[in-house]
């Protein structure tokens, strides 16, 4: 599967680089309000904060949401980037992602950049240790705690999936612990794991659920996240504004699909079943390790927050995230705060409003 994964996202990337060369396609036709609609869905299985989309996929709630017809195809992305790209080619409709690319999507628009209108409409969790972890290597010394850790990254070989929100996360780390690594290197979560394997990484900053598969292999060990720092990671829903415009009633269908699956995840009695979820979608990664990855950690500590809103929470990472894109040489960001339409966070304000819930709808707490 994983090399298949490859592949289609090697495919996504050649197409839409075509794409970039010219304006985006003519708007999609999804039919009018109360037809079938056909989706496509980007979401990301090893992504643990974006796990409301495995429980989606598994559960099938959108059926009971959907006009009566309607089908769904979910496509695997081992990063959000690859679902960003696929959705600017209009390939996909609906993309499960982490911060970084869900605010890069909300460019998308401009001219040079692809043309195509990616929104946010929810938040699908917010933490400070499932996007934001360091690993270092197993003989490193021992730290008193995650700041400790990163001081001692300097002048060391690091690395994080650039563009991801693990790639902010360390930025900002390295900035606040005032220290520069010798080497910050762009890798994606299979190199950085092969890497701490061969004895060639000091240090690495990954999400979950690779972050604890790789330390139960006993091929590094954890020693900061985000909490060490006060720095939040995310993760949010981001549609087509075409999809957007033309079908209201499949955005609010889908949003309460979103909603029963994060209400599923928030409850603590269905750790295991979500656990199954992600260990059928993903391969070789065993169903304690992702159950760890969710449930697992420092105790009492927030493994995730699930917003389902777009809280002023949520609102403060997307502006903090944005600046950072913004500071970047290559500016995935073209300004320093998203344009006030990409952030369309009524119709989930609308959805709970309807069935008498508030914002977060759900805490998990490390056990």
């Amino acid at each position: 599967m994983l090399s298949q994964i490859k592949v289609l996202g090697s495919a996504t990337l050649v197409a839409a680089a075509s794409i970039f060369a010219t304006t985006a396609a003519s708007a999609l036709d999804f039919g009018k309000p109360g037809e079938k609609v056909s989706l496509v869905v980007g979401y990301q299985p090893y992504y643990t904060e974006s796990w409301s989309g495995v429980v989606n996929n598994g559960k099938g709630f959108w059926k009971n949401h959907l006009p009566e017809g309607s089908t769904v195809e979910f496509q695997v992305g081992l990063q959000g980037s690859v679902i960003v790209n696929a959705m600017t080619g209009e390939k996909q409709h609906i993309g499960y992602m982490g911060d970084m690319p869900a605010i890069a999507s909300t460019f998308r628009n401009l001219p040079d950049r692809g043309g195509t209108d990616i929104r946010i409409v929810a938040a699908l969790g917010t933490s400070q240790q499932q996007c934001n972890i360091f690993l270092v290597r197993n003989d490193a010394p021992e730290f008193k705690d995650g700041k400790e850790a990163v001081k001692w990254m300097d002048g060391k070989i690091t690395s994080a999936p650039h563009g991801a929100c693990t790639d902010r996360f360390a930025r900002e780390a390295f900035d606040k612990a005032g220290i520069k690594p010798a080497s910050y290197l762009n890798q994606n979560i299979e190199v950085i794991t092969t890497n701490f394997r061969a004895g060639k990484l000091d240090a690495a900053a990954i999400w979950e659920p690779t972050a604890t598969k790789i330390a139960k292999a006993g091929l590094a060990r954890r020693a900061a996240s985000g909490i060490d720092f006060g720095i939040s990671d995310g993760a949010f829903m981001v549609m087509l504004n075409d999809l957007i415009q033309q079908r209201p009633d499949v955005v609010k269908g889908w949003l309460n699909a979103e909603l029963d699956a994060q209400l599923f995840v928030g409850d603590l009695n269905n750790a295991d079943a979500v656990a199954a979820m992600a260990e059928s979608q993903t391969e070789q990664i065993d169903k304690e390790v992702l159950h760890a990855a969710l449930y697992k950690g420092p105790a009492g500590s927030n493994k995730i927050t699930l917003d389902f809103a777009i809280t002023d929470n949520a609102k403060q990472l997307i502006k903090d995230a944005t600046a950072f894109l913004y500071s970047l040489p290559k500016k995935p960001a073209a300004a320093e705060s998203v344009r006030p339409e990409a952030i369309m966070g009524q119709f989930a304000e609308e959805v709970l409003k309807e069935r008498g819930l508030t914002a977060p709808v759900g805490k998990i707490d490390a056990q």
